[in-house]
């Protein structure tokens, strides 16, 4: 066994889990204001194509990166203009948003199908720190959207529950009516963590292009992260901290097929390797629908129900 090999791959795992996670954080911040965002996997698909367009028209792969967000907080606000201000369906919207986000990058994607980009966001060096066996890849050999995101993570959990404004947004979640009786306004709440999320969102598919993929290769870019995503927040009890390991772990089981067909191990199917994440999602999202068990596993106790002030 190369254990060089089964290092790389411990490395790519933690890189992976940048979009993951940012994605997650997306989404969670969206939940935790009591609306369900399904539509992540388009907005990912169309962040990544944009800022591929935007970096490759300028140069620049920080512009790239903004342009990405941006779009990501844009498109977000559809989802919550149709969920919070007309009150529709938040699922269909969700999935409307997916079905609509996939043909837009699509769209825009067919000319650059299969180029590469010159330029990459590219690994930190820290010296003597990046040759140290094992832990030198794995810690020390990430970019810095990598560490901004972990940061993030933890900082995003000191937010939600040490501040005034963390407890405001777990509350509109929870029982959306208390906000309102206090004199504050839910639906520009939601809307306005459900655009901030979009724009995590939005980063996150920024980067998977800008960093990972550097190349456009349609809906096989992301390839399913945001499902992933979606059903890590569930893995994570909607909690940021718990998000990071939850990702490493997912990036862990996506790597896993690449490194064994490396190492010759061809005993476990590869196609049964590639599908256990998806399953495991499946399970997950099926496990959030069912009546009274999306309060049992931890979300938002008013997740994707309207608010409606005469009925409160």
């Amino acid at each position: 066994m190369n254990s060089n090999i089964w290092v790389l791959m411990s490395a790519d795992s933690v890189a992976l889990a940048t979009t993951l996670i940012l994605a997650a954080l997306g989404a969670l911040f969206t939940e935790r204001a009591g609306v369900l965002n399904l539509g992540i996997e388009g907005i990912l698909l169309t962040s990544a194509i944009t800022s591929f367009i935007a970096a490759d028209s300028s140069g620049s792969i920080w512009l790239g990166l903004v342009v990405g967000s941006v779009l990501g907080a844009v498109l977000a606000s559809i989802h919550a203009f149709l969920a919070v201000t007309l009150r529709a369906n938040q699922i269909v919207s969700g999935l409307a948003l997916v079905i609509f986000g996939t043909g837009l990058a699509n769209f825009l994607g067919k000319p650059y199908e299969g180029k590469n980009i010159e330029t990459k966001i590219l690994p930190l060096s820290f010296g003597p720190l990046s040759d140290i066996p094992v832990v030198g890849p794995v810690v020390f050999g990430q970019d810095p959207v990598t560490y901004f995101t972990i940061a993030l993570a933890l900082a995003s959990s000191w937010y939600l529950f040490r501040t005034r404004s963390g407890l405001e947004l777990r509350a509109t979640g929870d029982d959306p009516a208390t906000v309102d009786a206090q004199g504050l306004k839910v639906s520009t709440i939601r809307i306005r963590y459900t655009m901030a999320g979009g724009a995590l969102v939005g980063l996150g598919g920024s980067w998977l292009m800008l960093a990972e993929s550097a190349a456009w290769h349609g809906a096989a870019t992301t390839n399913g992260v945001g499902w992933i995503a979606l059903a890590l927040v569930v893995f994570a009890s909607w909690r940021p901290i718990r998000l990071i390991a939850g990702a490493i772990l997912f990036g862990f089981t996506l790597q896993l097929p690449f490194t064994l067909q490396a190492e010759n191990i061809t005993f476990i199917p590869q196609a049964f390797l590639q599908m256990v994440p998806y399953a495991v999602t499946l399970v997950s999202l099926i496990a959030l629908s069912r009546p009274g068990s999306s309060n049992a596993l931890g979300a938002p106790r008013s997740l994707g129900t309207p608010f409606v002030r005469d009925e409160r």
